[in-house]
């Protein structure tokens, strides 16, 4: 199932883009150092009674969790991006660019786009007016 532009998507975009390379350090960690390793205990019964070994070998459950969750979020990023890219409207697609892509604050944008001293007119009748057109929640 794809991915489906939210505001929560959105308003995300930026911690989820943040995100990637700490996953991607935490990945290379695990491959190149002793942070992949993980222990278990078994009951080993080769004397006749049962005793705990602790068991040391690679941590495959907690890699293989990361490079999902680090495919998901890539993912997420790249369907933010290129519904940004794809916006018909291109006042509001420029606004968009610079709020969640570029980070700009509504001030910043409203000044870049003509309407100085007026970011809640760019923030509602742009943004929102487009969001609703959409239909996203």
């Amino acid at each position: 199932m794809g991915i489906k532009i939210t505001k929560q998507l959105l308003q995300d975009y930026d911690k989820i883009k943040r995100e990637i390379p700490l996953l991607r350090a935490e990945i290379n960690e695990m491959q190149h150092s002793d942070s992949g390793l993980g222990s278990s205990t078994i009951i080993d019964y080769h004397k006749g009674f049962p005793r705990p070994q602790a068991v040391v070998g690679f941590d495959q459950e907690k890699y293989d969790w990361r490079v999902k969750r680090l495919g998901e979020k890539e993912r997420q990023v790249a369907v933010v991006e290129e519904w940004i890219e794809n916006i018909e409207d291109d006042r509001a697609r420029l606004v968009f660019q610079m709020f969640y892509i570029k980070r700009f604050s509504w001030t910043k944008i409203a000044k870049r786009i003509g309407y100085a001293g007026n970011a809640d007119y760019v923030r509602l009748h742009i943004r929102d007016k487009y969001l609703k057109k959409q239909g996203i929640k």
